[in-house]
């Protein structure tokens, strides 16, 4: 009989152990699908360059007296995710404007200047929404909390050729986080400073794929640098993927009207008038890249560059 109790009073204890502390995390996208861990495909298209120009705080807490606009930590976060998750697709060159002044600090330091690359693409952010929240149950013999994180994003993409907003779009995300104890076994856990992170990538995750649909279809463009007798060189090289043998085509400008509505001029679409094959490149960095071609077809006025796109 003893050994039997014994052995009853094992078990329950393993049992109690077993279920005294538990956690789980769960990240949720609230507009679409989360997609975590999923390694993009190699791309080998042409890259379109894009500069993110600032991402602010836009939510309650940022109006307050004691928000330290200098050193906010919620728009840091959002502008580091955003960065990390276009660089992840591979079909972006990005281009660093947040801390333009910084950059520029340092080379005159080193006794350095450099023209900031234009970029095809602008992307204005703004967190909208960001709050937490704790909850909790407390039973006869067991205790759980449950914390979550809410934020809400907003991005803008804006060609930078026309100064017009092709896109624009918010998106929400949530993170939560919940702990148990029974029978006073194990510890409810403290605030977890991560969700604040993966609430904002939830929020960002379906925008980026938006962004980078927009970008994609819209025409990869590069320009005449110049054409002369010696060579002909256009701007972009290997960064955005331009290898040799590749042919380009070269559309001249269509004519410019004013829309009277709007007072922004409007261009027409090109006409093409001929090819280029890419010969070579060369350069070091986005700043100094370029492309050596032949005009493989078609005519181009030599003293008129400016007048042609070149496109893929």
């Amino acid at each position: 009989m003893k050994i039997r109790n014994l052995f009853g009073a094992m078990a329950l204890a393993l049992v109690l152990v077993g279920c005294g502390s538990t956690a789980k995390t769960t990240v949720t996208k609230v507009d679409g699908t989360l997609n975590e861990g999923v390694d993009a495909p190699a791309y080998n298209g042409l890259k379109r360059t894009v500069a993110i120009a600032r991402f602010s705080n836009e939510t309650e807490y940022a109006k307050g007296a004691f928000y330290d606009k200098e050193n906010d930590p919620v728009g840091k976060q959002a502008l580091d995710i955003l960065s990390a998750k276009l660089a992840a697709t591979g079909k972006f060159i990005l281009l660093e404007r947040s801390d333009a002044d910084k950059i520029q600090a340092e080379l005159e330091k080193a006794g350095s200047s450099a023209k900031g690359a234009v970029a095809d693409y602008l992307i204005i952010g703004s967190v909208t929404e960001f709050g937490r929240k704790t909850t909790g149950e407390v039973g006869f013999v067991s205790r759980s909390k449950t914390q979550t994180v809410e934020a809400g994003v907003n991005l803008r993409l804006v060609d930078v050729s026309s100064g017009q907003v092709i896109y624009s779009e918010e998106g929400k995300g949530q993170a939560e986080t919940s702990s148990s104890t029974t029978m006073g076994m194990g510890g409810v856990q403290g605030y977890d400073a991560t969700l604040s992170d993966k609430a904002i990538s939830a929020a960002i995750e379906k925008l980026v794929e938006n962004i980078e649909k927009t970008c994609m279809d819209r025409p990869w463009k590069s320009y005449f640098l110049s054409y002369d007798d010696e060579s002909v060189i256009i701007a972009g090289g290997a960064k955005q993927n331009i290898t040799a043998g590749k042919v380009l085509s070269v559309y001249q400008r269509g004519k410019k009207i004013k829309n009277p509505q709007t007072g922004l001029m409007i261009e027409l679409p090109g006409t093409k008038v001929g090819e280029v094959t890419v010969l070579a490149t060369g350069g070091t960095t986005v700043l100094d890249e370029y492309s050596i071609v032949n005009v493989s077809s078609g005519t181009v006025d030599a003293k008129n560059i400016s007048n042609y796109v070149i496109q893929e």
